[in-house]
C-alpha cells in the first residue's frame, strides 16, 4: 500500500496531540515504549544467546579437533601410519594429528591432583604453534625433546593449582606401571613445564597436559607405532560431517569417526532450544506493546470521528480514512523500533566489552556472559516488531474507515 503526503500529513498532525487530547500524547508514548523495550529486551536476549554460541564454539574448537577417528574396539591403534597417510591427501584436511590420551596423577610440592594426559604428535605439520590453545606463559622451544627430561605444556588453572610455574619440574603417575615382585607398581616421571596455555574452558584448563607423544608412549608403555586417537583439523568447520563419512569410507568398519558437532550436539541443542523459548517469551512483549497501539488508535477513532466524517464529505475514500491510521499505528511502531534497536545495540557492546556479568567458571565452563550483536537478529527482530505493530493497526483503521459521517456530524 501507497501512501499519499496528505496521508502522512494527517497522521503525524494526529499523533502530536494538543492540549485537549493530552491523554493521546501520553497512551502514544506508552506505546512506543512499550515496541522499545520489547525490542530491546529481545535484542539483548538474542545477543547472549549468540555470544554464548559463539563463545562456546570458538574455543572448544581451539581446545579440540575437528573430526576424530579411533578404533572401534577398546585399546590404541597399532601401524596407524598408512591410514594416517591416505586421510592427509585428502584436500579438505589440513593437518592430521596423531595423539594419546590418558590419566595421571601429578605431584607437587603444593598438592596433588588427578589430570588428563594427552600426547600430541606434531611432527608431521607446519602449524606447531596453531594447533594449540593461547600459550600465556613460555613457550614450545623444546616440546618434542625427550632425551634428558620430557616436556609439558599445563592450563592454566592447572599451574595455579599445583602450584607450579613455567622451567619447574613436576611429577606424574601413572596406573599402568611395571611389574614387580610386590605387583604392578605405578609409573613415575619427571617432566620440565615448559608453557602454561589458556583455552578459555575451565574444565580443560583446570585438567589437561600436554605432551610429546613420545613421552607420552613412553609413560604410558606403549610401542612407538601406536596412538588413542587421530585427530583431524579441516578448512572448513562446517563440512566435518561429510569429511567424516569420507574418512569412514577410507578407514573401514573398525574405526569408530566422530565429529566436533556430535560431540557437544547437547551443548548446541539446549542453546538452540533456549534461543526459541526466549524469542517466543519476549515476542509477546512485543505482542502486548501493539495492543497499546490497538488502545490509541480506537481512543484516536474516538476523539477525530468528526474530522474523519469531514474528510469523507471533502472526497477522502475509505483507503484514505484506513491509511491515516494505519500511518499512525507504523509510525508508533517504527519510532519504537528504531529506539529499540539503539538502546539494545548500546547496551549489547557494554555488556560485552566490560563483560559486567560474571559467571562461575567451574560452573558455566566461561567466566562471564558472553554477548554477540548479529546484524541478521537485529533485521529479524526490527521486521517482526514491525509486522505486529502493523497488524495491531488493521482494526482500528477499518473501524475510522467505516464510520458515518452523517451520524459523525449530528450532534456538532
Amino acid at each position: 500500500m501507497f501512501f499519499t503526503k496528505f496521508e502522512l500529513f494527517v497522521a503525524l498532525r494526529y499523533l502530536r496531540a494538543g492540549r485537549k487530547q493530552a491523554i493521546i500524547s501520553v497512551v502514544t508514548l506508552i506505546s512506543v515504549v512499550g515496541v522499545a523495550a520489547g525490542v530491546t529486551t529481545l535484542n539483548i536476549a538474542l545477543a547472549m544467546n549468540a555470544g554464548f554460541r559463539e563463545e562456546f564454539q570458538k574455543r572448544i574448537l581451539g581446545a579440540t579437533s575437528h573430526v576424530n577417528v579411533l578404533k572401534a574396539s577398546s585399546g590404541p591403534m597399532s601401524e596407524y601410519q598408512s591410514l594416517a597417510e591416505q586421510i592427509r591427501e585428502m584436500p579438505e584436511v589440513l593437518a592430521l594429528i596423531p595423539t594419546i590420551y590418558g590419566q595421571a596423577l601429578l605431584v607437587s610440592d603444593v598438592r596433588e591432583q588427578p589430570v588428563m594426559l594427552k600426547g600430541i604428535d606434531l611432527s608431521g605439520t607446519d602449524q606447531f604453534s596453531d594447533l594449540f590453545p593461547t600459550i600465556v606463559e613460555g613457550n614450545l622451544d623444546g616440546f618434542n625433546e625427550v632425551d634428558l627430561i620430557p616436556t609439558v605444556v599445563l592450563g592454566k588453572n592447572l599451574a595455579q593449582s599445583l602450584g607450579v610455574a613455567v622451567g619447574e619440574n613436576i611429577r606424574a603417575m601413572g596406573l599402568q606401571g611395571e611389574l614387580s615382585p610386590m605387583g604392578r607398581m605405578p609409573r613415575i616421571e619427571t617432566f620440565r613445564v615448559i608453557a602454561i596455555f589458556e583455552s578459555g574452558l575451565w574444565e580443560y584448563d583446570a585438567n589437561w597436559v600436554l605432551c610429546s607423544i613420545e613421552a607420552a608412549q613412553h609413560f604410558f608403555g606403549l610401542s612407538p607405532h601406536q596412538a588413542s586417537t587421530l585427530e583431524l583439523r579441516i578448512h572448513n568447520i562446517d563440512e566435518a560431517p561429510s569429511v567424516a563419512t569420507q574418512v569412514k569410507s577410507i578407514a573401514g568398519s573398525g574405526y569408530l569417526v566422530s565429529t566436533w558437532i556430535e560431540l557437544n550436539r547437547p551443548l548446541f541443542s539446549a542453546l538452540e532450544l533456549e534461543r526459541r523459548v526466549q524469542g517466543l517469551a519476549i515476542g509477546l512483549i512485543i505482542l502486548v506493546a501493539s495492543l497499546n497501539i490497538v488502545g490509541t488508535l480506537t481512543l484516536m477513532v474516538v476523539e477525530k470521528s468528526r474530522d474523519i466524517a469531514i474528510i469523507t464529505a471533502m472526497g477522502g475514500t475509505t483507503r484514505t480514512i484506513m491509511a491515516v491510521f494505519m500511518l499512525q499505528g507504523l509510525t508508533i511502531g517504527l519510532v519504537g523500533t528504531i529506539l529499540g534497536d539503539l538502546l539494545g545495540s548500546g547496551a549489547v557492546w557494554y555488556f560485552d566489552t566490560y563483560q559486567v556479568f560474571h559467571l562461575e567458571a567451574q560452573v558455566y565452563a566461561i567466566p562471564y556472559v558472553p554477548f554477540d550483536l548479529n546484524l541478521g537478529n537485529l533485521i529479524l527482530v526490527s521486521g517482526m516488531a514491525i509486522l505486529i505493530t502493523f497488524l495491531a493497526t488493521l482494526y482500528p483503521a477499518r473501524a475510522a474507515s467505516r464510520l458515518d459521517p452523517i451520524e459523525a456530524l449530528r450532534y456538532e
